[in-house]
This record gives structure tokens, sequence and C-alpha cells, in this order.
């Protein structure tokens, strides 16, 4: 026979379930839910609000306006008003079409590159099985992504340099000989600029790579071990296909890469001449450092260069999508 004390319990917990039940009913009748949620909510919208909403609804509206920094009759919406002059201005801009090709050579170096470099990483230290010789792996490939990106770029500055850089030193010793190339220079610039930036990013991307690998159920392994597939088999079957969540994820996190800011003023400053003045450095300086800072224009760059990066994002999630649940 049930012990009685169980049933007690039992019925207890029984009870004391309903009563949760019937209380979140409660709320969801009420219009607004629970007052006291929006109080614990309200710091991260109010922070959320004032450096994310408002720049991005100020930027929207000044992408409309002739809005100069240096000329204050400028700066009202009403008296700047200028529909879509900046945007035919861009179109016919050919530092902007200019710009935006280098953007897209260096987002097509770098881009493929880290995702293969990543993926590659992940499977390998995926194939670790001791836990803490697996753990000081990820800690030394994540090492670079805690760098801030300034301080990475001039570290790479450094092995780059012509007399002087570890690179060059490297070289002048494998050849016997004296090497002195210009890394940041004429033809070099812009796939050593490509190279800092994996070398920054790609311990982010093998950490998605891992944890996807991570929540792979074994047992495929094996059972495709069982019906003679190969290592090359058994990712291209397996690994690939279940990790398509996780390229998607970065694919669409690593949109960003084509404005490329930070890397070109701290190693090149879009020199030599142009080569590596990408689209976002490029609005950069109209906005903050040339003329009398064309803040619209600038602006107008930008929201091009978002309404770029949506657009590639949707194509990513559509060619990309898992079956539907």
């Amino acid at each position: 026979m049930p012990d009685r004390g169980e049933d007690i319990r039992g019925g207890g917990r029984v009870e004391t379930a309903r009563r949760f039940v019937g209380q979140l009913r409660a709320i969801r009748r009420q219009p607004w839910g629970e007052t006291l949620g929006y109080l614990f909510i309200a710091p991260a919208v109010i922070l959320y609000a004032v450096f994310q909403g408002w720049p991005i609804i100020r930027g929207l509206t000044i992408a409309f306006q002739d809005y100069r920094w240096l000329i204050p009759e400028s700066q009202g919406f009403l008296t700047s008003f200028n529909g879509l002059d900046n945007f035919i201005e861009l179109f016919n801009d050919a530092s902007f079409w200019d710009g935006l090709v280098i953007a897209l050579k260096f987002t097509a170096m770098t881009l493929p590159t880290g995702i293969i470099l990543s993926l590659f990483v992940a499977t390998v230290i995926a194939r670790v099985k001791q836990p803490v010789l697996a753990g000081f792996y990820r800690v030394v490939i994540y090492l670079p992504v805690v760098l801030p990106i300034s301080t990475a770029m001039l570290l790479w500055g450094h092995l780059f340099a012509m007399q002087y850089g570890y690179l060059n030193v490297i070289f002048s010793f494998l050849f016997r000989q004296r090497v002195s190339i210009y890394w940041l220079g004429t033809g070099w610039a812009l796939p050593s600029v490509a190279i800092a930036t994996v070398w920054k990013s790609f311990g982010y991307n093998t950490l998605l790579f891992l944890i996807g690998i991570y929540n792979i159920n074994e047992e495929l392994y094996e059972a495709a071990s069982i019906d003679g597939a190969g290592t090359w088999a058994r990712f291209w079957f397996i690994t690939l296909p279940l990790l398509k969540p996780i390229f998607t994820l970065i694919l669409v996190l690593s949109a960003g890469i084509m404005s490329a800011v930070q890397q070109m003023m701290v190693m090149t400053d879009g020199g030599p001449g142009t080569e590596t003045q990408t689209v976002g450095l490029y609005a950069y300086r109209q906005a903050f450092t040339w003329g009398d800072m064309r803040m619209g224009y600038g602006a107008a760059i930008n929201l091009i260069l978002g309404l770029i990066h949506m657009i590639s994002s949707a194509v990513i999630f559509k060619a990309l999508r898992t079956e539907k649940q």
C-alpha cells in the first residue's frame, strides 16, 4: 500500500502547482501584465533607448538632411531637409563605389578564410577527449578576441613593419638574404589587413562551431561508422548539415565586416592612396574629418550599408533555412 505521507506530500505539490497556474492565468488576464515586472526591465529598456534607439532614429533623420557639423544653420531638420539629394549624390560618387568594391574584396578575403579556419580548428579541438586539455585549447584560441581591436591591429602593424618587423626577419632567416617587403604598401596592404582581421576574429567563430559540434549526438557517428562511412563521409554528411544553424549565425554576425573601419584606421589609414579606404572608412571621413563634416552625407552612406547588410542577412536566412518545425 502507498505511504500516506507520500500521498499528502504529492497532494500538496499538486495544490501548489494549481495555485501557480491560477496566478499565471490571472496575470495574463491583466491588460498590462504584472506592473512590478516593468520596474525590473526599465533600466535595460532605458539604456537601449538612449544608446541604441535614439542614435538609429537620429541617423535616419540626418540621412535626409544636408547636416554639416561646422555649419550650425544646417543642423535644423526643417532648414536642412534635402529629401533624396544625399542619395542621388551618393550614387554618382565614384569614391563611394570604389570604397564599396574595396569592402567587397576585403570581405571576400576574410569571410571564407575565417570560416574555413574556424571550422578546421573546431573540428580538431572537438576530437580532444581530455576535458582539461580541450579547455586549454579553447582559451588559447579565444585570446585574440579578448584583445581590443586597436591593440590587435597595432600588434600586427609591428609584425608587418618593413625594417624590423618579425615577418621580414623570419623571411630573411629562411632565404638567407635580407627581405624588406613593405607589407602595408601597394598591393600588399589589403591582404595584410585581412590576415590580421581573420586572426582577431576566428576564435569567436571557432567557439560557435564547437558549440554546434558538441551538440551533435555521437550515436549518429557510430551508426555511420557501422554502415562503413569514413571520417570524411561522416564530416560531410553529418557534421556539416547539422552545423547549418551555426553557419547562418556566423554569416549574419559577420555581415558588418564590409564596413571595416577600425582595422583600416589603425593599420593603414586608408592608404596607400585609397587602396584600403573601404566604404565605411569613407563615410567616417565624410562625417568627422573632411571639410565641414558632412554628417548628413555620412549617415546616408551608412544607411545604404545597413540596407546591404539587411538584404545579405535575408539572403543568408533564405539560403540556409532549416526544415520548418
